[in-house]
């Protein structure tokens, strides 16, 4: 057996996982998540800003304190979009080595993306059929992976992500038509390039991935409150997602913090977040999404795993 800890630090969200691995399975001792938004401003400055830091800073505090009282044999951090685009990455590295005693790994759009196909594709159902397109929408960036179960053909990461687009198109609330049109042709231009890039139109089953994906789910399902057992690896069809879609679009930040599924840290995000996978099947053509609670956090708990 070998206890390993993994560490997502994204743009909106930074999220811990402890977990055992025995005979090729994980066993999650803790599976935590917290809203920082690393990446505030990072579009329109190119640089994390001192509060942003701070926040997580007081995130990373707390995991480091259960992951040495959990025992984590192995620790891995992996720090993506946001980090990559700033200038100050240094700072942040900095500040990580300092409160958790290992640096973060900031990756390439392109291991992001294999990381998170690995951790998606572990149980999924047997019936699903191959080759996957696994969406990992992220708060500044989204990756698109094409394979099967044993391994990636194909892999892109394009610069739209939830609070990118927010915060580059949709300041009003709730966002114009003329808003959301113009966040729409953003990124349906850069979901074509992906699709093409990684022949994702090719794909049987698309997985989407994250909180936007997670959170569209449990309100389409019309769940009382977030169950993530019910959500990993339900299966939506495309007129659902694209009702939830235009409902959040048009509520106010007010009236998404109400929606029962809705974590507070997502609410002035989440539609773009929605928007993004609305346009992914519509370009994909993928008639349902198969949401995964799995993803790029399960990934770089595996490639520790030895």
């Amino acid at each position: 057996m070998t206890r390993v800890a993994a560490v997502d630090c994204g743009t909106n969200s930074i999220r811990l996982l402890v977990a055992d691995v025995v005979d090729g399975t994980l066993t999650d001792l803790s599976r935590r998540m917290e809203i920082v938004r690393l990446g505030e401003g990072v579009d329109r400055t190119g640089r994390l800003s001192p509060a942003a830091i701070a926040r997580t800073r007081d995130a990373l505090r707390a995991y480091g304190r259960e992951i040495r009282e959990l025992g984590a044999e192995r620790v891995r951090m992996v720090a993506t979009s946001a980090t990559r685009d700033a200038a100050n990455a240094d700072e942040f590295t900095a500040m990580v080595v300092e409160t958790l005693g290992v640096a973060p790994e900031v990756v390439s759009g392109d291991e992001e993306a294999r990381l998170s196909f690995t951790g998606a594709v572990h149980g999924l159902p047997a019936d699903a059929l191959k080759p996957y397109l696994v969406v990992d929408i992220g708060g500044g960036s989204t990756e698109f992976v094409r394979g099967d179960g044993d391994g990636v053909a194909a892999a892109i990461s394009v610069d739209i992500g939830c609070v990118r687009m927010t915060e580059r198109h949709l300041a009003a609330d709730p966002p114009t038509p003329a808003q959301v049109a113009a966040a729409e042709a953003d990124i349906t231009a850069a979901v074509d390039r992906a699709l093409a890039a990684v022949d994702g139109r090719r794909a049987a089953t698309l997985i989407g991935l994250a909180g936007s994906v997670t959170t569209v789910t449990g309100i389409a399902l019309g769940l009382p409150r977030y169950d993530s057992a019910r959500i990993h690896h339900a299966e939506i069809g495309y007129p659902a997602v694209a009702k939830v879609t235009a409902d959040l679009l048009g509520m106010t930040r007010a009236q998404r913090l109400a929606v029962p599924t809705m974590h507070p840290g997502r609410a002035d995000v989440i539609g773009a977040g929605a928007l993004i996978l609305r346009v992914v099947m519509e370009r994909a053509e993928a008639a349902t999404v198969i949401a995964s609670e799995h993803d790029i956090l399960d990934g770089i708990a595996w490639s520790i795993a030895g």
